[in-house]
């Protein structure tokens, strides 16, 4: 029911967009949020936007390169990511939880989760 789609290989400086195909996720109950995890480390929370008012919300390290949107009557959530780094090279997850109305969602236990999608960055 999410599926993450729009990775691919892109040289430092460059630019993907990924989408959540996320239907059935409403913003009138759900915050979506996208993780990644690179080879050998633990999967870490990237972004979020926040149940009833899309508020977004970002790691410091992507802050300014990435933006998060809600598009298509909120079935897509869209991760636009640019100034890419060789660091945000992982398989990057978009999830979902039933989330405070209008409230941070970066702590969150996210629960639903799609397959990932790679992002490779280098020259």
């Amino acid at each position: 029911q999410l599926q993450a789609s729009g990775g691919g290989l892109v040289q430092p400086g460059g630019s993907l967009r990924l989408s959540c195909a996320a239907s059935g996720f409403t913003r009138a109950y759900y915050a979506i949020g996208w993780f990644r995890q690179a080879p050998g480390k633990e999967r870490e929370w990237v972004s979020c936007i926040a149940r009833g008012d899309d508020s977004t919300y970002y790691r410091d390290s992507v802050k300014g390169r990435f933006a998060i949107s809600r598009e298509n009557a909120g079935n897509t959530v869209s991760l636009q990511m640019n100034g890419l780094k060789p660091e945000d090279t992982a398989v990057y997850y978009c999830a979902a939880v039933i989330a405070a109305y209008r409230r941070p969602c970066a702590g969150y236990e996210y629960k639903h989760w799609g397959q990932g999608t790679q992002v490779t960055v280098s020259s």
